[in-house]
């Protein structure tokens, strides 16, 4: 009965910030650590249109992890802009909207560990940006009695249990475009 009305909530969240009109955000990155960069970014409003779609040339190197999860080879981004001269750009997409993510704590840790890199400060409010991720959890209300939470879900595996077209191909504006539909899907599940 618990999971129940869990997931109901999480119905009626999904709705509210469907409504809302969010943007949809997505990174690419050279790792997850403290050291890892941004090397693409992608931004899609709610009709799933691309507002922003860049390569990043990172300062550091690109670990062989994340090159097999995104296959983004050092040579496609050593010619591509810096963050000195994506973030101005993105920073005003962004700027005044409410922006979903799927796993938004990570989004938003290696957009700020790249503007430290790039010696730029982050003026967003951390409040304007939601965690599809933790949403879908809820929504699924697959309990995890070790960690004692709703289990999180890839993103791939999400977009698979929720019997989506659009794969999740590890490339910024495919992603952000899979979060959007993963959103929407929850919002008509209601």
């Amino acid at each position: 009965m618990a999971d129940v009305l869990v997931r109901k909530e999480a119905i009626r969240e999904a709705q509210r910030l469907w409504q809302a009109n969010p943007l949809y955000l997505d990174t690419e990155t050279t790792g997850i650590g403290p050291a890892a960069e941004v090397i693409e970014v992608g931004v899609v409003d709610n009709q799933g249109q691309v507002l922003y779609s860049s390569l990043v040339r990172p300062r550091g190197v690109i670990e062989p992890e994340a090159l097999r999860v995104h296959n983004i080879q050092p040579e496609v981004v050593a010619t591509a802009p810096g963050w000195q001269h994506v973030w101005p750009e993105l920073r005003t997409v962004l700027a005044g909207s409410l922006v979903g993510a799927y796993n938004s704590d990570f989004d938003l840790r290696l957009i700020k560990q790249s503007l430290q890199r790039a010696w730029l400060r982050w003026d967003l409010p951390d409040s304007s940006f939601f965690c599809i991720m933790k949403l879908y959890a809820r929504f699924a209300a697959d309990w995890n009695p070790e960690r004692r939470s709703y289990r999180w879900h890839s993103l791939d595996a999400a977009g698979k249990q929720a019997g989506l077209a659009l794969l999740n191909t590890h490339r910024a504006v495919d992603d952000a475009r899979l979060a959007r539909a993963l959103l929407q899907y929850m919002a008509g599940a209601g």
